[in-house]
């Protein structure tokens, strides 16, 4: 059976069942919607905008995607995106507290999926050829969290199926893709690699700006609480908070400021390497609620 036909396994699973695609803004989710499609398969598109994502992107979204694929639902915290959830817990996402795809990405899909009056099916643009992370995840799999399953029909394709795809539909990919970037979701994420950033500096430095105030409030609120104690963030060992952290090896880990985050995304490759963040997957990967870099390269 072609890697592009619905299986037995597809066909058991979607009976009764209403088939959402969650939309990222990037080709995978894209093309997934486009060959849902094809499939005959009728189907809800949602994005979750976590109010961080670069400009073009939600033209995108709005523009040359939507009149493609068809209408997209956008959904969205009540708190806010990702500036007001910064500022409502007093400090940034880490790798361990990774508020950002619970808050901004997974509990608004859970609310609009569980407002349906159908059993919903999550289908998401995930391929296992993107790395050795997602090349462990199933084609199907049950989301225990909302109790409905994860459909991922394009785990075998290739990144030229998805241009293909593009291709046979004339669609245009996000224009982000062309101005360098190598993935498309937070702009940027907490997990951006040193080229991500120096993009995001070049061609947005207004969020820079953005950024460096949002770790100036939260060190405000961080040092009333420790003086409410009686403490300071010295004599509790503690770094400032920053929106970047380098990777916790031979005892180097901590947050890094935004500023110098820019300065080392500007140094030469294979130059002096000033940080290392951490490369662990983003959680919204798995649930293709965003699309990101290979999970098996370093920074």
């Amino acid at each position: 059976m072609s890697k592009f036909e619905l299986t037995d396994e597809d066909r058991e699973h979607l009976d009764g069942c209403r088939v959402v695609a969650s939309i990222s803004g990037g080709k995978d989710s894209a093309a997934l919607s486009l060959w849902l499609t094809e499939q005959g398969i009728d189907h809800d598109r949602v994005f979750a905008d976590t109010g961080w994502e670069h400009p073009a992107t939600y033209e995108y979204l709005r523009g040359p995607l939507t009149d493609k694929i068809g209408p997209i639902v956008e959904v969205k915290s009540k708190v806010g995106g990702m500036p007001e959830w910064v500022r409502k817990k007093g400090m940034f996402p880490t790798r361990l507290r990774r508020y950002c795809t619970e808050e901004l990405k997974l509990r608004p899909i859970r609310d609009h999926l569980t407002s349906l009056d159908v059993d919903p099916v999550n289908t998401v643009g995930i391929r296992a050829g993107e790395s050795r992370a997602r090349a462990q995840l199933p084609r199907w799999e049950e989301w225990l969290a909302l109790d409905c399953d994860v459909w991922r029909p394009l785990i075998d394709w290739t990144e030229q199926d998805v241009i293909d795809t593009h291709h046979r539909h004339d669609l245009a990919p996000n224009p982000l893709y062309l101005r360098g970037t190598e993935r498309v979701g937070c702009w940027p994420c907490i997990f951006s690699r040193k080229r991500e950033i120096r993009l995001v500096a070049d061609l947005t430095p207004e969020r820079i700006d953005e950024v460096r105030q949002l770790e100036a409030d939260v060190l405000q609120a961080a040092t009333k609480r420790y003086a409410a104690k009686g403490e300071t963030m010295e004599s509790m060992g503690y770094h400032p908070p920053a929106f970047f952290h380098r990777q916790a090896t031979a005892g180097n880990g901590g947050f890094v400021a935004i500023d110098d985050a820019v300065a080392w995304s500007r140094t030469a490759h294979g130059g002096r390497q000033l940080l290392m963040f951490d490369t662990e997957p983003a959680g919204c990967v798995r649930w293709g609620l965003c699309e990101a870099h290979h999970d098996d390269e370093s920074s």
